[in-house]
């Protein structure tokens, strides 16, 4: 297993189902308490640990997970309202070198997750199958949907608590 990729790489699922985009739709859901549990089971002393040579601590990690989906809240957000938006990529390896997400406790960003979850669950929720095929322009990835942003917040939660299981030893 590549530690960098412990649930594997994303790859989009270009045959969408009502049921798939439900459990996606879930995933977002209920991932601020599954993260919080992991949270819970993890030895204090284990934050400041890297999931592998040269990656992030764990603390890094929820920060970053925390930073990555506000910005996605805000790209669904934006290819709902405007027509083919270009969505803003940004530094992640150099926000994650910042003082709070390399110190501050990681509660913070659970706090922020819950909120914003609270409500991407319920934008996504009342979606009909047209808004989910609202466009926005990335300039690393050139045209996507509000479909490929939900599976791929819906992976990237997972992916990063996988991150968190190697840190833990699970």
């Amino acid at each position: 297993m590549d530690p960098r990729y412990p649930t594997g790489k994303f790859t989009y699922d270009p045959d969408v189902t009502p049921e798939k985009r439900a459990q996606w739709i879930g995933t977002i859901g209920s991932f601020p308490a599954e993260l919080k549990a992991a949270l819970a089971s993890l030895p204090a002393d284990k934050l400041d640990t890297p999931y592998r040579d040269g990656g992030w601590t764990a603390r890094q990690v929820v920060h970053h997970v925390a930073d990555s989906h506000i910005n996605a809240y805000v790209r669904v957000r934006l290819a709902l309202t405007e027509d083919e938006p270009t969505v803003r990529p940004y530094e992640e390896s150099r926000w994650a070198e910042l003082v709070d997400a390399r110190t501050e406790d990681p509660a913070v960003s659970v706090g922020i997750l819950e909120g914003v979850h609270r409500r991407w669950h319920g934008l996504l929720r009342s979606l009909g199958p047209d808004d989910f095929a609202r466009t926005a322009r990335h300039p690393q990835h050139g045209r996507i949907t509000v479909d490929w942003l939900l599976q791929l917040y819906a992976w990237h939660g997972r992916h990063h608590m996988g991150h968190l299981d190697i840190v833990s030893g699970r």
